[in-house]
């Protein structure tokens, strides 16, 4: 028979130690969209905030209010009283009242450096406003966690005052002691030699834990904590937060859940991580980290021949989790190192009779290493690379055929850049189909005209949209005369797919890629109508 599991809350920091990030500000829209999908997730504790020192965040708890939140616990942030002021005259203590919250986040000074250098007060001072703000909080119907800032700094210098400033919190009412990692230099041994002692001198009250990743050690520093009694996680999603950011709960999490046999947000849940981190990346505007462990688009991509021949017989041979669980998927990337093993991974479904040994496979095989050679990639380009298998196959029949492409860029000082695309190609009955139309840069000007010249054929354009556009100089060496590689993502709405083009001129290599984009959905399209065809059947 085996135990319960032990329950770990989780408490978000994203809307206000993430939003302190360099190159992170969330509008109020942002910050409701992201409450709503902490709160679909399970997250137990969310600080929206600091309405004090920011008006936008009091109209951001004045809209929340309108939110249905089933889980999440909406608080807002700020600090203990100033010196020399009563709470009930703070403004600070008296914005948190007025957020209408059941729960709120404040701050103190357990480090003795902090209390006498910083704030100027001493430290039996410093323990009085700790003690009388809690108790401000309390005494008006808020559930206050208090944030002991810099603990772990204190503790090595002053271990006796630092768990004085915990006690003056909790005789204030504090429902949980958060243990503070402030400047990001503690190391796991440090924070659970402290975090032991401190669960042990307050066994009747939750231990929570914030750490800072300035040493690259958040996460580890969290989970070290929680395995020394700590129920009470802090972070942020994707690691957002000042200077090199906070303990990322994309990592904590699964962790916690799949690693730790703790309850964190359930099982079911944990199939949204993937979803929700993505989501935070994209109200941040910051690119999407590949690299990120559990929920970056490579956490579970394999190149390697060895890796994707082990992978394919059984996914636990190079992957820790299945992907499924956190809502990420398993990837085989293609290039000459991957081998035939991933090349019978990506046409599998379309040609199901094929195997290593097929000189099919040999020939896509071959294709492959000379593309590789010319500078192309397909990592990020799956639907090129089903194109050139084709080609290789000898399969591919092209939707149209083109016969040219016109720019025309123009820039006067009486009126902004002009960019126009002319695209002559052959229709599927072999007419010459001619169109032009304008766009902000050369690029879009082509995609529109062709867009334009293809309309009458597939209308199902209309719903190709591109979602990212990259370039990289492949040999920096030549300055202009360089050869280009260019990414196009795409999609139609329900798949997305990347496309990739090489030239030495970027209006060619984006041309090829943009060309790709369009032969892969007809293809996909009558790949699908095919399968359903048979499924009528």
């Amino acid at each position: 028979m085996t135990g319960a599991k032990r329950t770990v809350e989780v408490c978000d920091e994203t809307l206000r130690d993430g939003g302190q990030a360099e190159g992170i500000a969330f509008s109020v829209e942002s910050k409701l969209i992201l409450l709503q999908a902490f709160d679909e997730i399970g997250i137990h504790f969310v600080v929206g905030g600091w309405p004090f020192s920011n008006p936008r965040d009091i109209e951001f708890f004045k809209r929340a209010k309108e939110l249905d939140l089933k889980t999440a616990n909406l608080m807002p942030f700020g600090s203990t009283r100033r010196k020399n002021l009563p709470p009930d005259e703070d403004p600070n203590l008296l914005a948190l009242v007025d957020t209408g919250c059941r729960y709120a986040t404040i701050f103190g000074k357990s480090w003795t450096f902090h209390a006498t250098e910083i704030l100027r007060v001493s430290l039996e001072e410093n323990l009085e406003m700790i003690r009388s703000s809690v108790d401000f909080l309390t005494q008006r119907g808020m559930n206050v966690l208090y944030d002991a800032e810099h603990f772990f700094d204190g503790y090595r210098h002053d271990a006796e005052y630092a768990l004085a400033s915990l006690r003056a919190a909790a005789e204030g009412g504090a429902c949980r002691l958060v243990l503070c990692d402030t400047n990001g230099g503690a190391l796991p041994s440090q924070i659970a030699a402290a975090a032991a002692q401190v669960c042990e001198a307050f066994p009747d009250h939750t231990i929570g834990i914030h750490t800072h990743n300035d040493s690259g050690t958040a996460v580890a520093n969290t989970l070290m904590a929680v395995e020394q009694g700590v129920a009470h996680v802090q972070g942020t999603f994707n690691g957002h937060g000042e200077r090199c950011g906070n303990a990322d709960l994309c990592a904590i999490i699964p962790n916690l859940e799949l690693k730790m046999d703790c309850d964190v947000v359930g099982r079911d849940n944990l199939q949204e991580l993937t979803r929700v981190s993505r989501l935070v990346n994209e109200m941040a505007n910051h690119a999407h980290n590949d690299k990120a462990p559990y929920v970056g688009r490579s956490a579970f991509a394999h190149k390697g021949g060895v890796h994707i021949d082990a992978a394919r017989k059984n996914s636990l041979s190079y992957e820790h989790i299945k992907p499924e669980t956190v809502g990420n998927v398993q990837r085989v990337l293609i290039s000459d190192q991957a081998g035939r093993s991933a090349i019978i991974e990506k046409i599998e479904s379309d040609y199901p009779h094929l195997d290593k040994r097929s000189p099919e496979v040999q020939r896509i095989y071959e294709r492959l290493k000379e593309a590789e050679q010319f500078g192309y990639e397909f990592e990020g380009a799956d639907a090129s690379f089903l194109l050139l298998a084709q080609k290789a196959m000898g399969h591919f029949q092209p939707a149209f055929k083109r016969v040219g492409f016109r720019i025309i860029v123009e820039k006067f000082l009486t009126r902004d850049m002009r960019s126009e695309a002319t695209v002559k190609i052959l229709d599927p009955s072999g007419a010459e189909e001619h169109s032009a139309a304008e766009g902000n840069g050369p690029i879009n000007a082509l995609d529109s005209a062709l867009r334009k010249a293809l309309d009458r054929f597939y209308p199902q354009f209309q719903h190709v949209f591109l979602q990212d556009y990259n370039v990289r100089v492949l040999d920096s060496q030549r300055s202009t005369a360089a050869r280009v590689r260019v990414l196009i993502n795409s999609s139609d709405g329900e798949d997305t797919w990347g496309t990739v083009g090489v030239s030495e001129n970027i209006i060619e290599a984006s041309w090829e890629a943009l060309v790709d984009s369009f032969e892969y959905k007809i293809y996909k399209d009558e790949r699908e109508r095919k399968r359903n065809g048979q499924q009528t059947k």
